[in-house]
């Protein structure tokens, strides 16, 4: 070893810990990579994608080959460390260059390349990849005897390495990945992730909160004279009418308004023909969530349901279109182009709300954390709270927020004051 001269052992030390640096920033790429991401590219068919998507599946020979290199050059840094250690100082050199050489192996061939590996995943792991898939094909022998030896290290411990299947991601774990996608303040990628994240909570709601209540429901009672009938069918501004006989409870179908015109226009509908143009209801536990019942008009071919409480009693209808809402937004149409929205900002944390309004997008729209177990609307939600029904300027607090009735009428809040408390305000800025 003497004889070997001091600059070649230096050079050689600095491959080393080149060498080193690149199987650390390596391994932190790999594992850092976006799967999603990877796997998008390789079917577009990026090789390099493709390449690191093949050494991800099988994680246990990338590891072992990465350490194994690692492990090797930076022993190998160390005795080259050691012998110039010895040229330079004698037996001093040997505790100088260890000291030298741990501050030296932690900054620039594990912290830094790891770091800058982290922040730079994909632009460090697809060049790599084949670099890495070559050392594992060439290191597959001692790699595999190596991980056999970590086997049979494991297998007393109930640890199983083999067939080990990637665990499907949770809603929640997919709502987080959605939030986090949100990049700037583009307004189109805003909507999509709305959008999505109302795809995902079709799961909790359920038909009762997206559900038109009994109370706004139209209907024709065939026990009445047929120019009231006609006169509640023309009169009406929806599709669909409930047809029942003396009260709701007691439906016996559904009255599209399409399978009439003809004979409206010709003057030839009765009582009789109304009857047989009607559909068979669809009766929906309140209780459904929205996604099951999404599955549940695809396979039944419908496109509404009436919402039942355990009683059997009507307590409204749910519809494609109430679903397609809760996932795009309220959509609207001619004759709702110009209706006031439901929460008007009157002054910096000081709201006017509609009293029908959803609890879910209460929340959502001012960052609230009202309580969902019970009322689906802002409405019920005070006059559960009060325990009576509330008079115009009775306030109330709720969680994170102070509510003042503006007007009720019929058994209903139409319409409420919101004032945000600070707590809201600083959990909405967070």
């Amino acid at each position: 070893m003497d004889s070997i001269p001091l600059g070649l052992l230096i050079l050689a030390l600095i491959i080393c810990l080149a060498f080193s640096a690149f199987f650390s920033a390596s391994e932190t790429a790999m594992m850092s990579l976006n799967r999603y991401k990877l796997k998008h590219l390789a079917d577009e068919g990026n090789k390099r994608a493709k390449c690191a998507s093949h050494l991800l599946k099988h994680t246990d020979r990338l590891i072992g080959t990465i350490l194994l290199g690692n492990n090797f050059v930076n022993i190998a840094a160390t005795s080259l460390g050691t012998l110039i250690g010895l040229r330079l100082y004698g037996d001093l050199g040997v505790l100088l260059s260890t000291i030298i050489l741990t501050v030296v192996v932690l900054v620039f061939s594990e912290v830094a390349p790891k770091t800058l590996a982290a922040t730079n995943a994909q632009r460090i792991a697809l060049p790599v990849a084949p670099v890495l898939a070559w050392l594992v094909r060439i290191l597959s022998p001692l790699v595999r005897l190596l991980n056999a030896i970590v086997r049979l290290i494991l297998r007393p411990l109930g640890i199983k390495t083999e067939n080990a299947v990637e665990e499907a991601l949770s809603n929640d774990e997919l709502r987080s990945i959605v939030q986090s996608s949100q990049s700037g303040d583009d307004d189109e990628n805003s909507e999509q992730q709305d959008m999505l994240l109302n795809v995902l909570e079709l799961e909790d709601v359920s038909v009762s909160e997206a559900m038109v209540p009994r109370n706004e429901l139209e209907g024709v009672d065939l026990n009445d004279d047929w120019e009231d009938i006609l006169r509640q069918i023309t009169g009406s501004r929806h599709g669909r009418l409930v047809a029942y006989r003396d009260h709701l409870d007691q439906a016996e179908g559904m009255l599209h308004i399409r399978d009439i015109i003809l004979p409206l226009r010709d003057n030839s509908l009765d009582k009789t023909r109304l009857q047989q143009v009607l559909r068979p209801c669809h009766f929906v536990p309140e209780s459904t969530p929205l996604r099951k019942q999404l599955l549940q008009f695809r396979q039944a071919k419908a496109r509404s349901g009436l919402v039942v409480d355990e009683y059997g009693d009507i307590q409204g209808m749910i519809t494609l279109e109430d679903i397609l809402t809760h996932i795009v937004g309220d959509i609207g149409d001619e004759n709702t182009a110009d209706a006031p929205p439901e929460i008007i900002e009157q002054q910096e944390n000081l709201y006017t709300v509609e009293g029908g309004i959803p609890l879910r997008q209460l929340n959502r729209e001012l960052g609230l954390k009202l309580p969902l177990d019970g009322p689906n609307t802002l409405s019920g939600l005070i006059i559960e709270t009060l325990g009576n029904f509330p008079e115009a300027g009775t306030e109330i607090e709720l969680p994170g927020c102070s509510a003042r009735v503006l007007d009720f009428a019929d058994g209903i809040v139409s319409a409420a004051e919101i004032r945000l408390n600070a707590d809201a305000v600083a959990a909405e800025e967070d």
